[in-house]
């Protein structure tokens, strides 16, 4: 039987990966992001599978809107993939303020909080299984990146936590690894000059001798992870 899945930052990279394994494999989606014209295209390719949800991922109304159009359009929720972040700022503490880290929050953290919360009801009907695209920087502080791992660090206790109080929800968070995104992208064209030298070098030399991994590496494998849930990570931060 089919099962159904939102997956937020579903336009591109990792989430446009996962995407297409689930349809792959004759799943329903939803599919929230602000690239609207990205997300059409899935709909059009696969009217009978797709959903779509356009909106900035800031805006935390978004997650029972999601979990809605699920329950009206297909019934059911099986999986929640939250996938979608932002790294600005990308700065020193010292040069940056609070509302700026704010925002980070906002967009990266507490929509995650939300769309956990709004999805609960449905995945514990289910016995669903919630995946949270997490980071390295989680567990290791690197210089200018301070805002982003901090929260990818909350989300790694999210999914503690869920295991905690949502037994029959299985909750993960996944270090993807060092994917060829549109975030890599941003690093060495947007942020090289303001990263620290060791670690905008790492970067750029992954680029350069083509080790960053493709999207499908770890979106094929989040993807079958939240179809099959394994209950043994329940909780878990997986790398």
């Amino acid at each position: 039987m089919a099962k159904t899945v939102i997956v937020t930052g579903a336009s591109r990279g990792i989430g446009l990966a996962i995407v297409q394994y689930l349809l792959k494999t004759s799943n329903d989606v939803v599919v929230i992001a602000r690239s609207k014209d990205a997300l059409e295209k899935l709909r059009e390719k696969h009217p009978e599978h797709v959903r779509v949800l356009v909106g900035d991922l800031g805006d935390l109304s978004l997650a029972q809107k999601g979990v809605d159009l699920a329950a009206k359009e297909f019934g059911r929720l099986d999986g929640l993939i939250v996938n979608h972040g932002i790294i600005d700022p990308v700065t020193k503490l010292r040069d940056t303020n609070a509302e700026d880290w704010k925002k980070t929050f906002d967009v990266n953290f507490m929509s995650a909080v939300a769309f956990a919360k709004a999805a609960l009801p449905l995945l514990n009907e289910s016995k669903g299984c919630i995946l949270f695209t997490s980071s390295g920087v989680s567990v290791g502080a690197v210089s200018t990146w301070g805002a982003y791992g901090a929260t990818k660090a909350a989300m790694n206790h999210l999914a503690g936590q869920l295991a905690c109080e949502e037994p029959e929800v299985t909750s993960i968070s996944v270090r993807p690894g060092v994917v060829d995104t549109e975030m890599q992208r941003e690093l060495r064209e947007v942020h090289s000059s303001i990263m620290a030298k060791k670690d905008n070098d790492k970067f750029l030399g992954l680029h350069r001798e083509g080790k960053l991994l493709k999207p499908s590496d770890p979106g094929d494998l989040m993807a079958k992870m939240v179809l099959d849930p394994p209950r043994e990570l329940n909780g878990k931060f997986i790398r």
